[in-house]
């Protein structure tokens, strides 16, 4: 058992599976929240992408919605509603309308990263816009202390979670926000990178907020527990190799089976980027996995781990998300 225990939970980005219909990671990252609640998971996080063959999650709040009717007590959290692509106003009201439905029980994560392709930009017509500046406006409206009244009106708070970059943690510590910190901040044991350098100056400029008196840091990357350290390797490789896939073919795809991935031929880059995707995620037996998080745990101080776990197989995935509640339980 990890001690002392920090909050564990879920963040699932719908990916798509070769020879699936879009709507099945939409079901199924449903299903795989009403689970996690029953293993004892603190809160589920959902994520916003547009125009990616490999991700059916879209509109966190719709989703998250669907959500909210199969589950009664775990946190629904967006992680993250991308700021750029809204006026604050239109998103103050898609989550203090989740509220409704999930009354005390809603977090609003906010990041600030383009789309991922030039015409998916276009069509979201982005623009240069100032992050610290919408956030502290939406914050306004959830909070009742914006010109204009929110309506509906949130049902308890919905507390405001950062995605935290170099420059995101700087906003969030002026701003006094809990931050999400994922790849190269965590940096590796042995070599923490910027990392640690990064986390230091978000925890001494923090300022106190309403919401979070003191700064709070939650961890996320890709997380997979398996009976043996090689089931726990071909679990990570579907998404590695769609990683690998996009950083050289420029989409990411739908995850492949396992079998496909092991028969397709790769480039020495692709290699390279499926190792690197590899050495940033923990894999492996329970004892290996729980060694693991809790050197990066301790290292970083969080309070949260945001496991991001996907691969094809999702009875493996259902296996290595119960092996990882009975980590924290």
């Amino acid at each position: 058992m990890i001690a002392p225990r920090p909050r564990l939970s879920l963040l699932d980005r719908a990916r798509t599976r070769v020879g699936e219909p879009d709507d099945a990671a939409l079901t199924g990252a449903v299903a795989r929240a009403a689970r996690a609640e029953q293993l004892g998971f603190g809160r589920f996080w959902v994520a916003e992408h547009h125009g990616v063959p490999g991700i059916a999650g879209a509109a966190p709040a719709v989703l998250l919605t669907a959500v909210a009717a199969r589950t009664t007590s775990i946190r629904l959290g967006s992680a993250g509603v991308m700021l750029p692509h809204h006026q604050p106003l239109v998103v103050a009201e898609q989550f203090a309308t989740l509220s409704a439905f999930a009354p005390r029980r809603v977090d609003l994560g906010l990041g600030r990263s383009p789309g991922f392709t030039a015409p998916v930009r276009r069509a979201l017509r982005e623009a240069e816009r100032d992050f610290a500046a919408d956030l502290a406006e939406l914050r306004a409206f959830l909070t009742g202390t914006a010109e204009i009244t929110l309506r509906p009106q949130p049902v308890g708070s919905v507390p405001v979670h950062v995605l935290a970059t170099g420059r995101g943690l700087q906003v969030a510590a002026a701003l006094g926000l809990p931050v999400i910190v994922g790849g190269p901040l965590l940096g590796v044991a042995g070599d923490p990178g910027p990392g640690l350098q990064a986390l230091a100056g978000y925890r001494r400029d923090f300022r106190p907020s309403a919401q979070q008196p003191e700064p709070r840091v939650s961890i996320s990357l890709d997380v997979l527990v398996a009976d043996t350290a090689a089931e726990a390797a071909d679990l990570l490789l579907p998404e590695a190799w769609a990683m690998a896939r996009s950083r050289t073919e420029g989409a990411f795809p739908a995850l492949e089976p396992v079998a496909a991935v092991r028969a397709a031929s790769r480039t020495p880059r692709q290699q390279q980027y499926l190792e690197q995707t590899a050495a940033a995620a923990i894999a492996g037996t329970p004892s290996q996995v729980e060694s693991r998080l809790a050197e990066l745990l301790d290292r970083t101080g969080a309070a949260e781990l945001v496991a991001g776990s996907s691969t094809f197989d999702r009875d493996a995935l259902a296996e290595s998300d119960a092996a990882l509640a009975a980590m924290f339980s």
